[in-house]
């Protein structure tokens, strides 16, 4: 029983370190911008689309570099003057071909969005993937903190858990020796 106890948990350590490893390894490569198989990810950080996303999921899109494509209830990510991105769903398209914007509002917002969003602001669109609460951990592991206690605790952890298992196997070692010498 023990043995399997052992096991299990070096391999949950090795597995604790590697997911933190390539979490911030991700986003540092990544300057922040996370990326999964071509899709961006991007952290909920308020609660204007619940019950659609939880603040603090993950959420992925498909970026473009063509705004114009989307319609009436396709949920977007947009660029805000203020430089911050936001994801909402389109309530009504106005305009055509370079012309071309969209009146937004979250899900949980009584009212629609003040200013329309010009299909050039527009970042990507929202393909139906979200993961709850994981945006926190990847808030995290982009601050300088995070990075380090992301990448530090399961190490030491995962040293520690060595140390003990080569102290232990070298006590059994000399138990076993003590009872040899006192047979002869």
């Amino acid at each position: 029983m023990k043995n399997v106890l052992s096991t299990l948990m070096t391999f949950l350590l090795y597995g604790i370190l590697i997911f933190m490893v390539v979490i911030v390894a991700v986003s540092k490569i990544s300057g922040g911008e996370s990326t999964f198989m071509g899709y961006q990810l991007k952290t909920v950080l308020s609660g204007s689309m619940e019950p659609t996303f939880q603040t603090g999921s993950i959420v992925a899109i498909e970026p473009t570099d063509d705004g114009t494509q989307y319609k009436k209830g396709d949920v977007i990510t947009f660029l805000r003057e203020e430089g911050v991105l936001v994801t909402h769903r389109i309530i009504e398209v106005k305009g055509s071909g370079e012309n071309t914007s969209y009146v937004t509002k979250g899900d949980n917002n009584d009212g629609a969005d003040l200013e329309p969003v010009l299909a050039s602001n527009v970042v990507g669109k929202y393909v139906d993937f979200t993961v709850p609460y994981i945006g926190y951990v990847m808030d995290f592991a982009n601050s300088k903190l995070g990075s380090l206690l992301l990448l530090v605790v399961p190490g030491v952890g995962l040293f520690g858990y060595g140390c003990i298992s080569i102290w232990r196997e070298i006590s059994k070692l000399e138990d076993n020796k003590e009872k040899e010498s006192a047979k002869a």
